[in-house]
C-alpha cells in the first residue's frame, strides 16, 4: 500500500478468509498478522477476488479526476480478479472515462514492477495508449522467481502448477519457483536456503538490460535487505525496490519465501 500511495495508484484489494472471518488485504489485515495466524490457526485460509462492483466503484471514483484509467491485474490463471475487473466496466456509472484492463500474466513483485513502469510512463506525460503499449511489451520481459522452504502452502492453496513434480521428496531441498506465462512452474532445486538465494542472484546476473528490479520477502526483512545490497553491487544504476509479500500472496507461499522480479528494457 505504501508504494501505491507514493505512485498515486488505487488498489482494489483481494480478500483473505479464515473460516467465517474475512479481511481485505492490506486494510483489515497486515502481513505480520497474516503470517502469525497462518502458523497458529488450525483453519487454513482461503482467498477471494474483489467483486465487479468494487472495481466499478474504483473506476467511478477515478473518473472524477481523469478521463483515462488503466487497470493492471494479477494473472487470470491465479484468480478471478481479471474477470471481475472486466465485468466492472459494465457496472460503471461514469462511462465518459476511458478504462482499459490488462492481465499482467504475473503477480507479486512482477505485477508491482509493471505498475511502477506504468506510473513512470504516465509521469512522463504518456497517454493511455502509449502506456498500454509499454506495459504489453514489458509483460514478456518480466521475470519472477521465488525461493521456498516448503511448497506446502502452494499445494494447499491449489497454486502449485507444474511444480507438483517438486512435491513429495523435498525434505532437504529449497525449490525455486517461477511465474511463467501466467502460472506457477518449478524451475530449480537447491539444497540449502543459502544456495537458493545464490541461485536467485545468479539468475539476475544473467540479464544486462534491466529497467527495474524488485526483491520480495515474507518475514525475513534482514535477509531481504542483505540480498538487495548484494544485487545493488552488480546493478548500481538499476532501481531496486523491496516488496513485502502481502496477506493474499502470503496465504499461498508461507512465511519464509524470498524472491526477485525484474523487467528488461523494451
Amino acid at each position: 500500500m505504501g508504494m501505491a500511495r507514493e505512485l498515486g495508484v488505487v488498489v482494489v484489494p483481494l480478500w483473505v478468509s479464515f473460516g467465517a472471518e474475512s479481511y481485505l488485504d492490506g486494510i483489515d489485515i497486515q502481513p505480520a498478522e497474516l503470517y502469525s495466524k497462518l502458523v497458529k490457526s488450525k483453519v487454513f485460509p482461503t482467498t477471494g477476488a474483489p467483486s465487479p462492483g468494487a472495481f466499478a466503484e474504483a473506476y467511478d471514483k477515478l473518473a472524477q479526476e481523469t478521463d483515462e484509467v488503466l487497470c493492471l491485474t494479477i494473472s487470470a490463471k491465479y484468480s478471478a480478479t481479471y474477470e471481475s475487473a472486466i465485468r466492472g466496466l459494465e457496472l460503471r456509472k461514469r462511462k465518459n472515462c476511458r478504462v482499459k484492463v490488462i492481465d499482467t500474466l504475473t503477480t507479486i513483485a512482477g505485477q508491482g514492477l509493471l505498475v511502477m513502469i506504468a506510473a513512470e510512463e504516465a509521469g512522463r506525460g504518456a497517454d493511455l495508449d502509449q502506456i498500454m503499449d509499454v506495459v504489453q511489451k514489458s509483460i514478456p520481459k518480466t521475470h519472477t522467481r521465488v525461493c521456498f522452504d516448503t511448497l506446502e502452502y502452494l499445494r494447499r492453496g491449489g497454486r502449485v502448477g507444474t511444480a507438483q513434480a517438486f512435491l513429495g521428496s523435498l525434505l532437504r531441498v529449497n525449490p525455486i519457483i517461477g511465474i511463467i506465462n501466467g502460472h506457477t512452474e518449478g524451475v530449480a532445486r537447491t539444497h540449502s536456503r543459502r544456495k537458493g538465494i545464490d541461485w536467485l542472484y545468479n539468475f539476475a546476473r544473467g540479464f544486462d538490460n534491466i529497467r527495474v528490479l524488485g526483491v520480495m520477502y515474507a518475514t525475513t526483512a534482514d535477509e531481504a535487505e542483505a540480498f538487495t545490497q548484494r544485487l545493488g553491487s552488480i546493478f548500481p544504476a538499476v532501481s531496486i525496490r523491496r516488496f513485502i509479500l502481502g496477506p493474499v500472496v502470503g496465504t499461498h507461499i508461507g512465511p519464509r519465501a524470498i524472491g526477485l522480479a525484474l523487467v528488461e528494457r523494451v
